[in-house]
């Protein structure tokens, strides 16, 4: 037995198994349930918008579904640390009884729908039936998400003529937003091709790339993910001067997820990549990890909000030690980078997210954390701009005319979840983000410097 176990491939080892079989479902609590997507795996168009009031609309209400992800029951199943995001549906029905106690939503009172999703059965079945049931049964005229990963999930709202608010962390570009135009909005995150930008050029200015001759990306092989590395992050990191070695990772079950992260670490390793950064979302960071520990290789990270810092810090456990040693990047999401130690909450210089909390506050809802927040702050911008598109609609309230109101009016509108405000330069809310890295000192992910911009 003893012999048999000193030849097992570290992936057979118990505690290597239990730490990256753990780590695999870290997706699920970083607002999001477990899916086998990556961001920007969708694909897919909408049609034209009818005539007429939208689905959900009627002379005096407008329907809208909020959709939770039972993190508690995802908790208890994988044994994460993580803040309590505290009770989800109370806090739809303080966001139903605010925009209604202040007008409603284009004179109209909203109806707020709270549908609990268990992300622990995510797959394209299952989206495909919350689907029906928010566009069929709930009729609704818009939905929030959170949670949605599988690529048939925003077609077939688009399909419906179902307007998207999208408070998921996952990461669409531009082209993507036009293909599902009119329906699909971000309130509290960036858009794709803007935050690749940002992070390369905070990367290059953090001195990550400084005596290096090559740089590897882990990215997931997804169309609109190939689509943004392809065109955006190489040609910014070879004009920075770099051989990009691109570790591609089908994301399309568990098999194919772990294959393409093995085989990345293993050509990282052998082309004397010591420079890793993450195209793709918050289950490749932690995973490669794990899987590069056990190959023996051990780069320095760069990493971003869609990577989901947070879980590096809660579980240490299933985190290779060295892993965060000269860990940079850059956060525009703050419920899940920094501690409130280091960062006022709610932060008096971001008004949004004040109002936000004394939204919640007046209903008697209280967080324990900036971090037990990071689900109720992108609802609370969800409910921001339905009702400011909803009040400035001409006409019959559909997804086009809501759509054309907030190209007009979202100039000046500031996400409660992150930093400043972009909704008048698209349809993506995030205004900017700081650069991030992890402190020796504090065990703790810190930013340094000011709000940069998206552009």
């Amino acid at each position: 037995m003893s012999s048999s176990r000193a030849k097992s491939p570290w992936w057979r080892d118990r505690s290597a198994v239990i730490r990256t079989t753990a780590v695999a479902a870290s997706a699920c609590l970083a607002l999001v349930g477990c899916g086998a997507l990556m961001p920007g795996q969708n694909s897919g168009g909408g049609p034209a918008v009818a005539a007429g009031p939208g689905p959900g609309v009627s002379g005096d209400s407008v329907k809208v579904v909020f959709v939770a992800v039972d993190l508690d029951a995802v908790q208890e199943t994988t044994g994460f640390i993580t803040a309590s995001v505290g009770d989800q549906k109370a806090q739809v029905q303080a966001l139903e009884d605010w925009v209604n106690d202040n007008g409603g939503v284009g004179g109209k009172e909203l109806d707020a729908v709270f549908r609990l999703y268990d992300g622990r059965n995510d797959s394209p079945a299952t989206e495909e039936q919350l689907c029906n049931q928010v566009t069929q049964d709930d009729k609704a005229f818009a939905v929030v998400l959170t949670g949605q990963f599988q690529s048939n999930a925003r077609p077939c709202y688009a399909q419906r003529e179902t307007l998207m608010l999208d408070a998921t962390l996952v990461a669409n570009d531009a082209e993507y937003y036009e293909e599902l135009s009119p329906y699909l909005w971000t309130p509290s995150f960036p858009e794709y091709n803007s935050f690749i930008k940002a992070y390369v050029a905070a990367s290059e200015k953090q001195g990550f790339f400084e005596g290096q001759k090559s740089v590897g990306v882990v990215a997931a092989d997804s169309p609109v993910n190939r689509r943004a590395v392809e065109e955006v992050g190489v040609p910014l990191l070879e004009e920075a001067g770099l051989d990009v070695q691109v570790g591609w990772v089908d994301p399309t079950d568990m098999g194919t997820l772990y294959a393409g992260q093995e085989q990345a670490a293993d050509t990282f390793r052998s082309k004397g990549v010591e420079r890793v950064m993450f195209f793709g979302g918050s289950r490749l960071a932690s995973i490669f990890a794990s899987i590069a520990a056990g190959r023996q290789f051990t780069p320095k990270y760069s990493i971003s909000s869609f990577d989901n810092p947070s879980f590096f810090i809660n579980n240490p456990r299933l985190i290779p030690d060295g892993t965060m040693d000269g860990m940079i990047g850059i956060g525009f999401h703050p419920p899940q980078d920094v501690s409130d130690d280091l960062m006022p909450f709610p932060n008096p210089d971001n008004p949004a997210e004040v109002e936000c909390i004394e939204v919640y506050e007046k209903a008697g809802i209280t967080f324990e954390s900036r971090e037990s927040a990071r689900v109720a702050l992108p609802y609370c911008d969800a409910a921001r701009m339905l009702k400011i598109g909803a009040d400035n609609a001409s006409g019959d309230l559909n997804a086009k005319t809501w759509s054309e109101a907030m190209e007009a009016n979202g100039d000046g509108v500031l996400t409660s979840a992150g930093f400043g405000g972009a909704l008048d330069r698209g349809r993506a809310g995030a205004g900017g983000y700081r650069a991030m890295r992890f402190d020796d000192e504090c065990q703790c992910f810190v930013y340094d410097g000011d709000v940069e911009p998206f552009e």
